[in-house]
């Protein structure tokens, strides 16, 4: 190891101990490992481990479909963004990922939308996690791949150690991983280190080096090993589950209603030419700087005429509030919207839609197929590139060609596209969704997802400083029982973010 490497071991280490001692500290109990009543009962604790020459092969080729994929929008190594004080923060990491080109178009929104900033943000697609799909199948033998994994129940050893580290709750092992891998070529999220016993005078103790691997189960994350209480502690806890619940029930919602909509087939991408809208008389357009590198390929004048044509009929909320003020009174769907207006307008036709797929991701990263991932940034790119192609800007010198959506014969194109797109992404979205459902139900207790009144304290908010939290079992917000902040939020052309847009509260 180099010195880098064992401040880095010795780093991460730390870590896990404070989260250990954390969770020892919260607990009501501090003798019992694992609470099987807290598990689904299509859930029982177990173990799962992949081999060090499958899982090393599967995190590789990950690495590698990643890098083809970014590759077009990937910095040269010598270009100032990777050089001076972020290159060596950077150099402990032996790999060669340098940071995405922030003027190219059809990679930037990765940086502008979804924070893949400087090298880390690729480096974070490219880290590989196990399926945990593997620790709810009835049998692991449906898995798709039966070679890559085998029960270690009979390695009484390495058992015991991972079901330590685990609190009795198990997981996937992955073999002889170490320090270095993690943050490396494995997701830091979600990763457990499950060190050797070694014997001293007749005593066994970790040692602080030497692992049997790494273990993966969000269960363990999530601290699912403490049972819920009905004491002020144990409602407590309950109330800052349901606000980390809060999330993935939202983009669990926003898939499900994306799925059972109905598509839109001829809003023909105008919000980029929304953006650039400028009536005579009217403030320059303020989104106008996001893609300033490039230059416009029609006027002015066919910008104002497109738009103008027929007004524009965008979906998608979030694009709204980067519209020219201009432009609200013209979109169909009003010019003013809330974020929950999201339940009622996402629709499967939307690219934008498509594009946020890979934000829904993200959330999951370390507890997601990691072959999900790449088909998701498969479609997130695809659909950025025919965004980019229908917009006003001449974007031909990154590659991107032109679908002239001003005329007859351009809106035909962009449509045909759009269906094509729209087939593609449908199956990557229920699989998405499907992920979703097992990594909430492998991660938090039954009654939570419920939302039962009794895990709201009966009916009754459990904070008087918390007004987030929705009294009765029923709401239509997609978050559950708790409705995070920027739910309650409102986009406007030229408006300010979700979090700092709030609507006040009576």
């Amino acid at each position: 190891m180099t010195s880098s490497s064992w401040k880095k071991a010795a780093l991460l280490l730390i870590i896990y101990q404070l989260l250990q001692l954390a969770s020892s500290l919260s607990s009501p109990s501090t003798t019992a490992h694992t609470d099987t009543a807290m598990l689904s009962p299509t859930i029982s604790p177990k173990l799962i481990t992949i081999s060090e020459k499958v899982w090393r092969k599967q995190a590789s080729a990950h690495s590698q479909r990643i890098r083809r994929l970014l590759q077009p929008g990937l910095t040269p190594l010598e270009h100032n963004i990777d050089s001076g004080k972020s290159k060596r923060r950077q150099q402990h990491y032996v790999d060669d990922w340098t940071a995405l080109d922030p003027v190219n178009p059809i990679y930037n929104f990765l940086i502008e939308y979804y924070g893949l900033k400087g090298a880390k943000g690729p480096r974070r697609l490219a880290r590989w996690a196990p399926d945990p799909k593997l620790l709810y199948a009835d049998d692991s033998k449906n898995c798709n791949e039966p070679s890559s994994w085998s029960s270690v129940e009979n390695e009484q050893e390495v058992y015991n150690a991972a079901m330590k580290a685990s609190h009795g709750l198990g997981g996937i092992l992955l073999e002889n991983a170490n320090l270095d891998d993690l943050g490396g070529s494995l997701h830091l999220r979600g990763g457990v280190p499950v060190p050797m016993m070694m014997v001293e005078e007749g005593e066994r103790k970790d040692t602080e080096q030497q692992l049997h691997g790494v273990l993966y189960n969000p269960a363990v994350f999530y601290n699912r090993h403490l049972p819920l209480h009905n004491d002020h502690d144990g409602n407590e806890r309950k109330h800052q589950l349901l606000k980390t619940i809060a999330p993935f029930q939202w983009y669990t919602s926003i898939l499900k209603q994306t799925l059972n909509s109905d598509p839109i087939l001829h809003c023909y991408g105008l919000h980029e030419w929304a953006m650039q809208y400028h009536p005579e008389g009217a403030d320059p357009p303020p989104s106008a700087k996001y893609q300033s590198s490039l230059n416009l390929r029609v006027s002015r004048q066919v910008i104002n005429d497109t738009v103008e044509r027929k007004g524009v009929r965008c979906t998608h909320v979030d694009a709204l509030r980067f519209f020219a003020p201009a432009a609200g009174p013209l979109n169909h769907h009003g010019a003013s919207l809330q974020r929950m207006d999201q339940l009622r307008l996402e629709q499967k036709g939307c690219v934008h839609a498509h594009m946020d797929l890979l934000k829904i991701g993200l959330k999951l990263q370390g507890f997601i197929d990691s072959e999900l991932m790449i088909d998701i940034l498969e479609i997130a790119l695809a659909a950025r590139k025919l965004d980019v192609e229908a917009s006003p800007y001449d974007a031909t010198e990154y590659g991107a060609g032109i679908v002239p959506i001003e005329t007859n014969e351009g809106r035909k194109v962009y449509r045909d596209r759009q269906i094509e797109l729209m087939q593609r992404a449908e199956p990557v979205r229920q699989r998405l969704l499907d992920a979703y459902d097992v990594f909430m139900k492998i991660a938090f207790d039954e009654t939570l997802l419920l939302g039962s009144d009794e895990y709201v304290g009966g009916g009754k908010r459990t904070s008087n400083d918390d007004k987030n939290v929705v009294v009765s079992g029923v709401n239509n917000t997609g978050d559950g029982p708790y409705v995070a902040p920027e739910r309650l939020a409102k986009a406007e052309p030229g408006g300010l973010p979700w979090r700092k847009n709030l609507i006040e509260k009576s």
